[in-house]
This record gives C-alpha cells, sequence and structure tokens, in this order.
C-alpha cells in the first residue's frame, strides 16, 4: 500500500524546502570538518561556504513561517550539526573571512599603538631641545612614552626592549625629585641620548623595519 507524505502540491513543496534546509545543514557541518581538518583547500572552502550560507538565507528566509527556528528544525530531526548552525546562524560568513578580519584589525591595532609610541618618543625629546627640563614637564611625557611601550606585545618589542628599562630608570629617579626640579643641563643631555637610542632601537626592532 503507498503511503502519501503530501496531500496537495503546497505540502510537497514544503517537505522538499524541508529536505533542501537538511541538507544545506548537513553540507555545511561536513564542509566546516573538512576545512579544519585541512581536507579542502581555504579558496575551496571558501568557495563553497559562501553559496551555502547564500542558498541557507534564501531557504530559510522563504520558510519563515513554516520554521521560525532552525535550530528547533536541527533538534527536530536530531541533527547534531554545531558547527554548521554556528556558521549559518551565528556568523554568517566563511570562517576565512573571519580569520582575514581578525588580522586586519590586530594589524590596525599594531599600527596605533606604534604611532602613538613613535609620537611619544619625538614630543619627549623635542621638549627637552626646548629646555623644558623640570620634574613636573619631563614626567609626564616619560609616562606616556612608558605606557605606549607597555602597550605593545611582546609578537612586537622583546620583553626585555631597552628602551621600556630606560624609561622606567629615568622614571624612577625623577619620582626622587621634587616637582619644581630641574634637570641638570648633564642630565638633560643624558635623557635626550637615552631617548634618541632607544627611539632607534624601537624603529629597528619593527617587523620589517628593514624592507
Amino acid at each position: 500500500m503507498e503511503v502519501k507524505l503530501w496531500n496537495d502540491k503546497r505540502e510537497r513543496e514544503m517537505l522538499d524546502s524541508f529536505a533542501d534546509l537538511y541538507a544545506i545543514i548537513k553540507t555545511t557541518e561536513k564542509l566546516e570538518k573538512a576545512y579544519v581538518r585541512d581536507l579542502v583547500s581555504s579558496a575551496e572552502y571558501e568557495a563553497e561556504c559562501l553559496k551555502l550560507i547564500a542558498q541557507f538565507k534564501t531557504l530559510s528566509s522563504s520558510l519563515r513561517e513554516a520554521v521560525p527556528s532552525v535550530e528547533r528544525f536541527a533538534e527536530a530531526y536530531k541533527m547534531d550539526c554545531p558547527a554548521a548552525l554556528n556558521r549559518l546562524l551565528v556568523s554568517g560568513v566563511p570562517a576565512t573571512v573571519e580569520h582575514r578580519a581578525s588580522s586586519a584589525s590586530s594589524a590596525a591595532s599594531s599600527a596605533a599603538a606604534v604611532a602613538e609610541c613613535v609620537q611619544h618618543f619625538i614630543t619627549a625629546m623635542d621638549s627637552l631641545k626646548l629646555n623644558m627640563v623640570a620634574v613636573d614637564q619631563v614626567h609626564p611625557l616619560l609616562s606616556d612614552l612608558s605606557s605606549s611601550l607597555a602597550k605593545l606585545g611582546g609578537g612586537i618589542l622583546p620583553p626585555d626592549f631597552e628602551g621600556r628599562v630606560k624609561v622606567r630608570e629615568w622614571l624612577a629617579r625623577l619620582a626622587k625629585m621634587g616637582a619644581a626640579d630641574e634637570l641638570t643641563e648633564q642630565q638633560a643631555r643624558q635623557l635626550h641620548f637615552d631617548l634618541e637610542s632607544s627611539y632607534n632601537a624601537f624603529m629597528a626592532a619593527l617587523p620589517n623595519a628593514g624592507s
């Protein structure tokens, strides 16, 4: 005896759409696992993933009334596809695109921190040239420089970078002096020399500095 799964054309189309949604989720899960296991190239993964995401968005939009929750759909059909649901519902873009965005954001953040350090180095050296040698003038400049150097991770500067050490030493020396005290000419020249040598070492330590 033949068992009919649908009563009319509309029900048949609905079931076909359910089957398509099921297939997209399952295929995405397999693709995610293949990418993690390095069984597919990044280019192939990204192209296929973009296609699946586009198909999912189109289909889930048309099934909005019949399938208000894709998570419940997956539960109802006992689909164990966490990677697919994350990619299709949460992320919405291939993992390769996420990684590029993350790298770009990290690079932009590092570039801003480097620019900040350069600015504080130059400001401190220029201030000494203008004979701004009072402790309450010098200390804030070195404090800003020390803070900006601390923001740079170990991937850019070595942990024992001499500039960090010298700036901290000068801050400790200034902390023992009064706010209105002034550096002697010899101290000012030594501080300028330390800042200049630290600045040159800083620029040399930056990635691709020589290219």
